[in-house]
């Protein structure tokens, strides 16, 4: 399925920062897309500023609503599945335990549940993060054999979102029966995700943005922090590629990847800040929070061998390079421009590198 074009395709997450880029792209791509999620969680948002409900069929539904979930694929009949919606943000998680848990782990389990009973589907991609591994603080980077863990609510859930993911495939989708079920499962695991459009809460670089409105020196929580930094679509492109292996049948692929940058664009927190600091300019600065937070990894690394060696995929943008974009985009929608046309742009241009 080199070509998108006329897919049927259900995205979780929509009308979040990463779904709405993958939404755009498929799109792009000729796709039919059906979108279901909550209402954007911020002001700005990605979804409605880069117009994205133009062009997708939005559905707004929790994941933890199973009759209306069901509903909403069974009706649409989708070729292929992007599982994102989730509570994405480490800090919220220890507010709200409760609600992390049940969008991340049963939200997953009721979408399993439905593809189950969605004849129609035959790829799927449940999209998970970095910080599912059981964090040793070391220097070398995970693979997909290491140990699943998580010390907070959000890391804890996003790998128990794995576990429901592997025991579905083993247990109603097997590898092995793939010709009488036709269902593909494989989960994605990427880096710290960055790119035009982001504005939640808690994360690195919507924080500066806002700094660097305001005019007020950023407060950063953790400047030695070290993460594998990427540019947004970076990972899209990996799941775009795998969903492709996936809906051709192609059995080895109903896996788990990883999909991170070069050990060279690991960067500590610090060198992030300070960088989008020079990029800004206009007196824009950071400083460090001296406040106590909650308990977040410290070291961060992510070995994407496994999807370089069986899918062909490969990072495009160097960090630096990914942060230019990154700041271009927040510059034109400073500027007011038409923002679904600049990301149609953005996306273009990284297809043809």
């Amino acid at each position: 399925m080199k070509t998108w074009q006329g897919r049927r395709v259900f995205l979780t997450g929509h009308t979040g920062f990463k779904g709405s880029w993958l939404a755009l792209w498929l799109s792009q791509r000729g796709a039919k897309v059906r979108g279901y999620a909550l209402d954007p969680c911020t002001e700005p948002n990605m979804f409605n500023l880069a117009s994205v409900g133009a062009v997708v069929d939005d559905v707004r539904g929790d994941v933890r609503d199973y009759a209306k979930l069901e509903a909403s694929m069974t009706e649409f009949e989708p070729e292929v599945v992007f599982h994102l919606a989730a509570q994405p943000i480490v800090r919220r998680s220890y507010a709200d335990p409760v609600g992390t848990y049940g969008t991340n782990v049963m939200g997953t389990v009721h979408l399993m549940e439905v593809i189950r009973k969605t004849s129609s589907v035959r790829a799927v991609v449940c999209v998970t993060t970095d910080k599912c591994y059981q964090n040793q603080e070391w220097i070398w980077p995970y693979r997909e054999t290491d140990p699943l863990g998580g010390y907070d609510p959000y890391a804890s859930s996003k790998a128990c979102a794995e576990i429901v993911s592997a025991a579905y495939r083993s247990s109603f989708f097997p590898i092995d029966r793939l010709h009488e079920h036709h269902v593909a499962l494989a989960t994605a695991r990427a880096g710290n995700v960055i790119g035009g459009g982001d504005w939640s809460e808690d994360r690195l670089i919507p924080d500066l943005i806002r700094g660097f409105l305001s005019g007020r020196p950023v407060l950063i929580r953790r400047p030695t922090a070290i993460r594998p930094w990427q540019h947004v679509l970076e990972s899209l492109h990996g799941y775009l590629m795998l969903a492709e292996e996936l809906f051709a049948q192609h059995a080895k692929f109903a896996s788990c990847y990883n999909f991170g940058p070069s050990d060279e664009d690991v960067w500590p927190v610090e060198r992030i800040a300070t960088k989008l600091v020079q990029m800004w300019g206009n007196g824009a600065s950071w400083i460090r929070d001296a406040v106590p937070s909650a308990h977040e990894d410290h070291v961060l690394r992510l070995d994407a061998s496994k999807a370089r060696v069986e899918l062909g995929w490969k990072a495009r943008l160097r960090i630096e390079a990914g942060l230019e974009w990154t700041m271009a985009w927040y510059r034109a929608w400073k500027r007011g421009d038409d923002m679904a046309e600049f990301t149609g742009k953005q996306i273009s241009a990284y297809e043809k590198m």
